[in-house]
């Protein structure tokens, strides 16, 4: 059985994990210390994030409403997930990590535009 990095804990929610390949469906627990994941069907199967290592925390928002997807991204890497209450997941991570962290993903559009600028700065040298 895994330790818990929380000593308290805020929000439990159900969830999902984008880690390898396929989906791991599972609990978030949002503490006072760490983000963390628990697999249901397997114990050992866990994400343990603590506030101090998120860099900063990405969801898809459009027309002024939160998607389901998230990703976090850490000094060791990034992590995808998925949640049906992504907003109330967001508001506590928010509360841990500042407001200046929590961002909105990039639209395609702006994808794209920045692609094209990056292009047009290589190409006035």
């Amino acid at each position: 059985m895994v330790q818990s990095l929380n000593s308290s804990v805020t929000l439990t929610t159900q969830g999902i994990s984008f880690l390898g390949i396929g989906a791991q469906y599972g609990k978030f627990l949002l503490g006072d210390k760490a983000f963390e994941f628990f697999n249901d069907n397997n114990v050992d199967d866990f994400i343990q994030i603590p506030w101090q290592n998120v860099t900063a925390v990405y969801a898809d928002v459009s027309a002024k409403k939160i998607g389901r997807r998230f990703r976090i991204e850490t000094d060791k890497g990034s992590f995808n997930f998925s949640s049906l209450e992504t907003g109330r997941l967001l508001k506590v991570t928010r509360e841990h990590i500042g407001d200046d962290k929590v961002l909105k993903n990039p639209t395609l559009l702006k994808r794209i535009k920045s692609i094209f600028k990056k292009k047009d700065k290589k190409g006035v040298q």
